[in-house]
């Protein structure tokens, strides 16, 4: 067996040999440092995890920790709960859409109503022809989540449905109405909810624990799992004080009226990581609470971000979205939500409704992914994940409860400002593409025929109070500059273009001008060449053809040494405005070149300041 050191030896090499490692440099204690990531929580990613690492035990499924599921049989007993969503605002769509879903092989609904659906008197159209004793209906009404549960229960009695036998959640969850407007919900309609469910409708929830609204403000991992164990602490001390202030349950019984919704992201670690440290966490804090154990399993719903969805190319969202199921199933979610491809564009259409549903029906019936009880468990690697994100996001769950609770950290601007953080620092790695975008920042198809849907119903959020919650897309800084060049291309017949000054043979200039091309299309710029061109005045020539003063250079660096000065003085007295080199930036840069286009580089803030140059931002060419 090869040993540790042997493998470091052959990494040493490959770095050298890559130029990671400088040849003559001294050799690293431990070389492969040079190739780990961090995580914007922070966390170190290595290249490789073995049994040397100490982390706490994980546990057998079915018990405390319950790192490894919640459930003795994983999700054997028929998968996990295949959920999906619906908001379409006209009722008899919503309805049409929902029987389409469970004839199609979904499981239960997930029902918005109010500002980001139907309204709460169309739930019975919504919901006819629903066998309430068969599909679990899960509501989510903002702020009218009492008067929706008043609904879903009085049209459950009208059809004479047992109230043991109703399954769902009745989505009651102020804190999030809180965190997305900024302004506190009423606290008391939970209360009553809460008791209903504890006496007569013991298969229900009453209380959604959402994490989404800090994910979609652009939240990291650990920042989501803090903000739901607080906010989960929160509703415990609520139903668990003594009337009238509270519900007066006891803490099993408490506990057992909530579920949790986290993000399911492209990144199928942190997302099983994440599901299994919160799980872990959650039996920490209601093992202090003096839960028994039974009752301290967390129940998951685990949700494909819409952070992560793009506008353009957004049938790549399909293989997003696959990845992200995929890793909520492995990580124990109880149940998954896959949204559609075009949910980010408004209203999804019938096809991008039956592949969500279809995403989940493959992984389930052709995959047999839950015939594996935590397929993750023992790999190294998640082991380590999964402890590094729960004791970085019990670290952010103690500062907020020593702020004074969730709701207090949300008035005083914490959980806001520390969400900020988080997405600025996401924002820079987004915009230098080291997190990369596929089909809008890498690979984007320039002439691709934007897909339309019917707008999706307002949110409200125009209305949002100083500290409430941001809504963001990881796509939209590139998106908004795509949509500015295709108006520009609408009002004046062409789009922004930067000339693709290429210089020596196709060899020579092909992998820079590839690279060239690709970022500036990411801004919906185009990007015409020269080509082969024997002599500077070839390249002139092209370049006063090409409708452009904005140049960028592009060959080999043995080409750069010999031509670039040259090239780029004559562009210059031809009439160029502006000189860019494609390569690692050189100090001083050759005369006449103005900046450089490069791996690591600021691609939104090059991108930004063409549009700006051609007016295609503001309107006005500068």
């Amino acid at each position: 067996m090869p040993t540790h050191e042997q493998w470091q030896q052959q990494v040493e090499k490959v770095l050298r040999k890559s130029g990671l490692l400088a040849e003559g440099a001294p050799t690293p204690a431990a070389p492969e440092t040079l190739l780990a990531e961090t995580t914007h929580d922070g966390i170190t990613v290595q290249p490789l995890y073995t049994a040397d690492r100490d982390v706490p035990q994980a546990g057998v499924p079915g018990l405390a920790p319950f790192v490894r599921g919640s459930r003795a049989d994983g999700c054997v007993a028929g998968g996990w709960d295949v959920r999906q969503c619906h908001a379409h605002p006209d009722a008899a769509a919503t309805n049409r859409e929902i029987l389409a879903d469970l004839a199609g092989g979904a499981s239960s609904v997930w029902l918005r109503l109010g500002r980001s659906g139907t309204t709460v008197e169309d739930l019975p159209d919504a919901l006819h022809g629903v066998h309430l004793d068969m599909a679990g209906v899960v509501l989510d009404a903002d702020e009218h989540f009492g008067e929706a549960a008043e609904a879903l229960l009085k049209l459950a009695a009208e059809e004479e449905v047992r109230p043991s036998a109703l399954r769902g959640n009745l989505g009651a969850d102020p804190i999030s109405v809180h965190a997305r407007t900024g302004q506190a919900a009423d606290h008391a309609p939970v209360i009553d909810l809460a008791r209903r469910c504890a006496e007569s409708y013991t298969g229900l929830h009453a209380i959604t624990v959402d994490g989404l609204p800090h994910h979609d403000a652009g939240g990291s991992d650990a920042d989501e799992l803090g903000c739901s164990m607080a906010a989960g602490v929160t509703y415990l001390r609520l139903l668990t004080a003594p009337a009238p202030a509270g519900a007066g349950l006891d803490i099993d019984t408490a506990a057992g009226l909530l579920e949790f919704r986290y993000a399911a992201t492209v990144d199928q670690f942190l997302t099983i990581a994440k599901l299994r440290a919160a799980r872990r966490m959650w039996e920490r804090i209601l093992r202090a609470c003096g839960a028994s154990e039974p009752a301290r399993a967390q129940v998951q719903h685990a949700v494909t971000s819409s952070a992560m969805l793009t506008q353009r190319d957004p049938w790549v969202n399909m293989l997003r979205t696959t990845i992200a199921a995929f890793a909520a199933g492995v990580g124990g979610a109880r149940a998954v939500t896959v949204q559609p491809f075009d949910a980010a564009l408004g209203l999804p259409d019938g096809f991008s409704r039956r592949m969500a549903r279809n995403t989940q029906s493959l992984l389930l019936e052709e995959s047999h992914l839950a015939q594996v009880i935590d397929p993750a468990g023992g790999s190294y690697y998640v082991e380590q994940l999964t402890d590094d994100l729960a004791r970085t996001g019990w670290e952010w769950f103690q500062r907020i409860e020593a702020a004074g609770g969730m709701s207090a950290a949300l008035d005083s601007g914490l959980v806001a400002d520390t969400l900020a953080a988080t997405w600025s620092q996401r924002q820079e790695s987004i915009a230098d593409r080291s997190d990369p975008i596929t089909g809008v920042s890498e690979f984007p198809d320039l002439d691709e025929t934007p897909l339309r849907r019917d707008p999706a119903p307002e949110s409200g959020d125009e209305h949002k109070a100083r500290n409430a919650l941001p809504r963001h897309r990881y796509a939209e800084d590139y998106e908004r500059l795509r949509d500015a060049a295709d108006r520009h291309l609408a009002e004046s017949g062409r789009r922004p273009r930067v000339f693709l000054a290429t210089l020596g043979s196709l060899a020579a200039y092909n992998a820079r001008a590839s690279f060239a091309r690709n970022l500036f299309a990411a801004g919906g710029i185009e990007a015409p060449e020269a080509g082969v061109t024997e002599s500077t005045r070839e390249l002139v020539n092209a370049f006063t053809e090409s409708g452009t003063s904005l140049v960028c250079l592009c060959s080999a660096d043995k080409v750069y040494a010999e031509r670039a000065e040259d090239a780029a003085q004559a562009l210059k007295q031809a009439g160029a405005s502006v000189v860019l080199l494609a390569g690692a930036p050189q100090d001083p840069p050759p005369a006449g070149v103005d900046g450089f286009v490069h791996t690591g580089g600021n691609a939104l803030e090059i991108l930004t300041d063409i549009h700006r140059r051609w007016g295609s931002a503001n309107g006005a060419k500068q």
